[in-house]
């Protein structure tokens, strides 16, 4: 490795070690990862897509072709692997909205220096009230959302808009976001090293939003945020799970229930929906 690659490789590890809250970067080599990604099920939906509302894109101005530094050696963090639970904030909105524009930049730079230029264009960090109870997190963005810079525009963005206003709320009630904050080449899931290498931008937008419920929309982001590589999303989704001290639901991606729009899978979405709605005190519709 010659001396540019090393001091980015160095950049990346203290961004990491940063934004977890290290104080100090422990010395030594990691263990090294010697499972293989896993496949995605039958019903994992195609990659579809934050920003803060109405947060113009900011265009990626570098086209990069470097390969992108060595991801970590474990499939996911070890705080992803132990569950720690995430404090909540007791940040101000004002200082949210300030800490999430930080962040905001912390990954754009991130993108920007150490992210392959592989097709995509705009970052898409994630949007909505920075203090909502209740946030939604896909898997990565499309190509609709690579475009805008925004998560959830397209055709599952809509599904998903119209199913939080069944649920009595609107869309800047709640928190969008993805695990992956740029669209993967041909619109693909996510792979582990690339969930690996965002997770604690996540994570710190989690800790900063402090919401009550998650809802984790499809199997990608079921399996990465639950540190599950086998999970199946059909046998997974409507039972209650926990991430970090936070209740979180896994349910079909819109993408996945457009392509299988049966009486059932609405059904089946729709009872996890209300189960969201129940924990968070929210009037049910009447029967």
């Amino acid at each position: 490795m010659d001396a540019a690659a090393q001091t980015r490789k160095i950049r990346q590890l203290l961004t990491i070690d940063r934004l977890l809250g290290a104080d100090s970067v422990p010395l030594g080599r990691a263990p090294e990862f010697t499972a293989s990604p896993a496949e995605a099920p039958p019903d994992e939906p195609a990659s579809v897509g934050g920003s803060s509302p109405h947060t113009p894109p900011t265009p990626n101005p570098r086209p990069r072709s470097f390969a992108s530094p060595q991801p970590p050696s474990s499939t996911l963090i070890p705080s992803m692997q132990d569950q720690t639970p995430i404090a909540a904030s007791t940040l101000s909105v004002k200082e949210k909205i300030a800490a999430l524009d930080a962040l905001r930049e912390e990954v754009v730079a991130f993108l920007t220096e150490h992210w392959p230029q592989d097709g995509w264009n705009n970052p898409v960090f994630g949007e909505g009230d920075p203090d909502a109870d209740l946030m939604f997190i896909g898997e990565a963005p499309g190509a609709d959302e690579d475009r805008q810079g925004r998560p959830f525009v397209g055709r599952a963005g809509q599904l998903l808009e119209k199913q939080i206003t069944a649920m009595g709320l609107t869309r800047e009630q709640v928190y969008i976001a993805n695990i992956g904050k740029a669209r993967p080449p041909g619109n693909r899931v996510p792979t582990p090293e690339e969930a690996d290498r965002m997770m604690p931008f996540l994570l710190k937008q989690i800790e900063i939003i402090s919401p009550k419920v998650i809802v984790a929309l499809g199997a990608t982001s079921a399996k990465y945020l639950l540190n599950n590589p086998k999970l199946a999303i059909t046998r997974e989704r409507g039972a209650w799970r926990d991430f970090h001290g936070i209740d979180l639901m896994p349910t079909f991606h819109p993408a996945y229930l457009l392509r299988q729009y049966t009486k059932e899978n609405r059904a089946r979405v729709w009872d996890d929906l209300q189960a969201v709605m129940q924990r968070l005190g929210l009037k049910l519709p009447k029967k």
